[in-house]
């Protein structure tokens, strides 16, 4: 019989539920069917350099919650990134939920989001963090830390809005209850 220490199991469990949790967060429903989202897990090292992006980034701004965010990340085994492209899925004069008439009209604003691609980026993020909840690990979806991944230009595609999960099993959630 092995000893298998907690340690030891926690990383790579929630290894396993980062990986989960890319899955549920790839099969959610999307606009038309059209996939915009890009999506990616970060372990060992990586964090350390996206908590370090974060850093920067409190120091740039003079803004406390970024270093807040950073030392949480110091805290996780395993952090989520999601990610979405902006890009119209041609429903033109039937949706207009931008503002703008029809896509070409929108398209003439390409850092204006279609609200397609920003619904599909929660609805996945909606669906990876109800795995996490499903194996009681704590988590906190994080503005601050998709901001650190996009400034890291860790997507592989054009990748313009993003939100960090950042995920932990310790007797405390370091996510909630911060200075």
């Amino acid at each position: 019989m092995a000893l298998i220490l907690e340690k030891e199991n926690k990383s790579l469990q929630l290894e396993d539920i980062g990986r989960k949790m890319m899955i549920a967060a790839r099969t959610a429903p999307k606009g038309k069917g059209k996939d915009t989202l890009e999506i990616i897990l970060l372990t060992g090292a990586e964090i350390d350099k996206l908590a370090n992006e974060l850093h920067k980034m409190g120091d740039a701004s003079n803004t406390d919650f970024y270093h807040r965010d950073a030392n949480n990340l110091s805290n996780s085994d395993a952090i989520l990134i999601i990610g979405t492209e902006i890009t119209t899925l041609g429903l033109n004069e039937i949706c207009q939920l931008c503002g703008f008439d029809n896509c070409t009209e929108k398209e003439k604003f390409p850092n204006t989001p279609c609200v397609f691609n920003t619904a599909d980026l929660n609805i996945a993020i909606g669906s990876a963090v109800s795995i996490a909840a499903d194996h009681r690990v704590d988590n906190r979806i994080m503005f601050s830390v998709g901001k650190a991944a996009l400034k890291r230009n860790i997507f592989s595609r054009d990748i313009k809005i993003a939100f960090g999960i950042p995920i932990s099993a310790n007797s405390k959630s370091p996510y909630f209850d911060r200075k």
